[in-house]
């Protein structure tokens, strides 16, 4: 239902501050397709982040690094921001509707080529994160197999 030149998404408990959002469009950036949120970017900062949880997500980014986005750092952080026709295209394509459905937005849009940014950011850990570490971890990793299996299909 967005619309506009650019289209922007975040985490429902907005653990980026408000302010930060300006740094993913132009003038900020230019050229870009997509621009994603980075934990991991050097200047980020992380407040208040269990060791255990920082832990399982570096876990997490290693597999997607090794089996299908080498380089980028942080698919995971929900801020992500698309020029208006990469979205279009990219969301009418995607199978994933659970937690690792970025994952498989960045692959197609790498797939095809799209310049993606990581933006460091300074980012609040919320205790009341609907995300379920031991539940959804495993879901999130058949995921990212299905992912690269399709794209070794040619299905992305």
């Amino acid at each position: 239902m967005a619309s506009g030149e650019y289209r922007f998404m975040c985490d429902a408990d907005l653990s980026m501050p408000v302010l930060e959002i300006n740094r993913f469009f132009p003038p900020a950036l230019e050229d870009i397709d997509i621009t994603i949120a980075s934990r991991e970017a050097r200047g980020a900062v992380r407040y208040n982040e269990p060791t255990y949880r920082h832990l399982v997500g570096r876990v997490f980014n290693t597999l997607i690094r090794v089996l299908a986005l080498p380089d980028l750092n942080d698919t995971q952080c929900g801020f992500k921001c698309f020029r208006a026709s990469v979205a279009e295209e990219l969301f009418k394509e995607m199978t994933i509707t659970g937690w690792s459905f970025d994952v498989e937005i960045l692959y197609l849009a790498q797939q095809r080529g799209y310049r993606i940014v990581e933006v460091p950011i300074h980012w609040y850990f919320n205790p009341d994160s609907r995300i379920s570490v031991a539940k959804d971890s495993m879901q999130m990793a058949l995921d990212i197999f299905k992912i690269r299996l399709r794209g070794r299909q040619n299905r992305v």
